[in-house]
């Protein structure tokens, strides 16, 4: 099973707000909660496909993103690697430019969401990280 590298970015605003999209019901995992990002193409950096996913997902621009936390899990059908950035610097206001539902959420109810497996962790770490 081919392993597939995404590059995913936890966006925090000032009140300590992180962004999530709802997966369309026609995509894999959907009709569940995800943090915004996407497939590292090859010869690309992590942090450039996160610049360029978050871009052309939701029209922000991120200034400068950390890393946070990286987690390999597998799925039935496929395996994935999360590289997991987390950033507070970006520029514009976050639209579903593909169609999908965003909304800010406190980090204390992340875990009212339905999210796919491999975020469980991340919730984890978002939620031990001081922003």
């Amino acid at each position: 099973m081919a392993l597939i590298h995404v590059a995913v970015a936890v966006i925090v605003n000032e009140q300590k707000q992180v962004l999530i999209a709802l997966r369309q019901a026609h995509q894999h995992q959907g009709n569940l909660w995800e943090f915004p990002g996407g497939k590292v193409e090859l010869g690309e950096t992590t942090e450039l496909a996160l610049t360029r996913e978050v871009k052309e997902e939701l029209g922000v621009e991120i200034a400068k993103a950390t890393p946070l936390i990286e987690i390999r899990h597998d799925y039935q059908d496929k395996s994935v690697l999360l590289d997991v950035w987390s950033t507070r610097y970006f520029e514009g206001e976050p639209k579903g430019l593909e169609g999908q539902t965003i909304k800010w959420c406190p980090i204390e109810a992340l875990t009212d969401f339905d999210f796919p497996a491999a975020n469980q962790t991340i919730i984890k770490a978002i939620q031990a990280t001081e922003f």
